[in-house]
């Protein structure tokens, strides 16, 4: 399982928010250029960012930080999400090195644009779903639907997402580990990988994920946790190694 360290821009700096509120927030660096190489240098294999001010204005906000990591770093594998609303925003971010572009908020308002997106840029594109108590939330968690978790994850694997990002809110930013049931219950509903988010603290949580990552959960996303110390990113990916190793 691949350990993903999170990078959550607000204002062109580091932060974590709790549970999504933009006024709870921690600032961890000035610089996310410099905080990405701490975690390149730290073994990370891939990159999470998320556009912060973007998720909520509902177009990039934080696009030239993103572009500084993608060139600082051409051979690392990114993923990025926040504020991806259109065509034009998914092939700016690609055409800058970005590996991956999740779509969020507008994977369930218009669900014709991920089809749409997975035509025009085939495994390049992830749905991250958002969910408390299995409704899924949108507009930077703001808003919570009636859609069901399961339900639209199956409607996009068939339109051709590389995976989902399952993000339990209540986890999120809380120290409090993550819901494991839930995230091996949705990887075990589908067919593409899982990529796990919100809660990871300390390594016992990623021997619970390894542990069930046969259902289908490639990688987790980890915050909070490698900011403050309760997790040391190099050590979690070793474990996650080794468990995997056998």
């Amino acid at each position: 399982m691949l350990l993903i360290p999170a990078i959550d821009l607000k204002d062109g700096r580091c932060v974590r928010l709790r549970q999504g509120r933009m006024d709870d927030e921690t600032v961890f660096a000035d610089d996310p250029v410099q905080m990405a190489g701490r975690w390149v240098a730290a073994g990370a294999r891939r990159l999470h960012l998320v556009d912060l001010n973007g998720a909520f204005a509902g177009e990039p906000v934080n696009g030239a930080a993103i572009r500084a990591i993608a060139a600082a770093h051409p051979d690392l594998p990114i993923q990025v999400g926040g504020g991806i609303r259109d065509e034009a925003t998914i092939a700016a971010y690609l055409e800058a090195g970005v590996q991956w572009c999740i779509i969020g908020t507008q994977a369930v308002k218009e669900p014709e644009f991920v089809a749409r997106a997975c035509r025009a840029f085939p495994g390049q594109i992830i749905v991250g779903l958002d969910a408390k108590e299995g409704q899924v939330a949108i507009k930077g968690w703001a808003e919570i639907t009636d859609h069901r978790v399961a339900d639209l994850a199956r409607r996009f694997q068939d339109d051709g997402v590389s995976a989902i990002v399952y993000t339990d809110i209540g986890r999120d930013g809380m120290m409090t580990g993550p819901n494991v049931e839930a995230t091996r219950a949705l990887a075990a509903a589908i067919r593409i990988p899982v990529i796990a988010s919100g809660g990871i603290t300390h390594l016992d949580d990623i021997r619970a994920l390894c542990a069930v990552a046969a259902s289908g959960i490639t990688a987790a996303i980890t915050g909070r946790a490698i900011y403050e110390g309760t997790l040391d990113f190099a050590a979690g990916q070793r474990l996650a190694d080794e468990l995997a190793a056998g």
